[in-house]
């Protein structure tokens, strides 16, 4: 998750056990917007085989359906299923079995799936090194559902969220910035997957272009510094949001926070 940055370092901002794995969480966003269901990214879902799992020693009894459940919502009743990109831990969610377990089926059937056209094309004709990342059966069932709405840069897609493309961990992936109680909340998925990653080098190794990450992280932490952005955190298991504060020793993390303080 630190790419080349030393144990030594990193270890200090977040913590690890001797195998030298870390405590991550899948943290969705699901935003109400008059009849307007939006949910942003759906984890890792729950088809995929026990073998499978078990790389990632999952943990925990939380799902998204049980989340949704707790404010009221049920799959059917999700109107956007927005996806910043297409890696099994970000989309696994979408599809689902279907009751026979004889094929797939939209976990959140009323839903129209938006995704950039060019994470789409890129996911579709995957590299050799990020082919892992891109499970076929995440992907082409919404398309054949016919849910499917590819978008490109600049899109409008929903009323006070603004999306832009980021290039460096995959290409297009997708990053929401909303208009929340007089402020912008950006959803930072893996654009800034933890608090720790703050330092410009500290880059993940997933990153297919990590000197094209470097440049996007510091025009996006200028950025955010100046004009207060509120970052939502994806993998953080430990902060859910936090703003940047600019310092005598350069850009810093400030104040962390849980969105229903806002």
């Amino acid at each position: 998750m630190f790419g080349v940055v030393p144990k030594t370092l990193w270890s200090q901002k977040y913590p690890s056990d001797e195998n030298n794995m870390i405590n991550m969480v899948m943290r969705c966003l699901l935003i109400v917007q008059g009849d307007r269901r939006i949910l942003i990214n759906n984890g890792i879902g729950d088809k995929q085989s026990e073998k499978f799992f078990n790389r990632f020693y999952l943990s925990g009894e939380d799902s998204l359906v049980k989340s949704l459940a707790k404010h009221g919502f049920k799959p059917e009743d999700i109107t956007d299923m927005f996806l910043t990109h297409l890696h099994f831990d970000h989309c696994g969610g979408s599809v689902k079995y279907n009751s026979e377990k004889s094929g797939y089926e939209l976990t959140f059937p009323n839903a129209t799936y938006h995704i950039s056209k060019p994470q789409w094309n890129w996911a579709m004709h995957s590299n050799k090194r990020e082919s892992a990342s891109f499970l076929i059966e995440n992907i082409k069932p919404i398309e054949e559902s016919g849910s499917l709405k590819l978008f490109d840069e600049g899109a409008d897609l929903f009323d006070d969220i603004k999306i832009r493309l980021y290039n460096g961990h995959t290409d297009g992936q997708a990053i929401p910035f909303i208009k929340y109680k007089g402020r912008t909340l950006v959803f930072s998925s893996d654009l800034l997957p933890t608090k720790s990653h703050i330092p410009l080098p500290w880059i993940m190794s997933y990153d297919t272009r990590p000197l094209l990450t470097l440049d996007e992280k510091e025009a996006f932490l200028n950025e955010a510094v100046e004009n207060n952005y509120i970052i939502f955190l994806e993998h953080d298991a430990y902060n859910e949001c936090f703003v940047l504060q600019k310092t005598d020793q350069g850009i810093k993390p400030g104040e962390s926070f849980t969105l229903d303080t806002i």
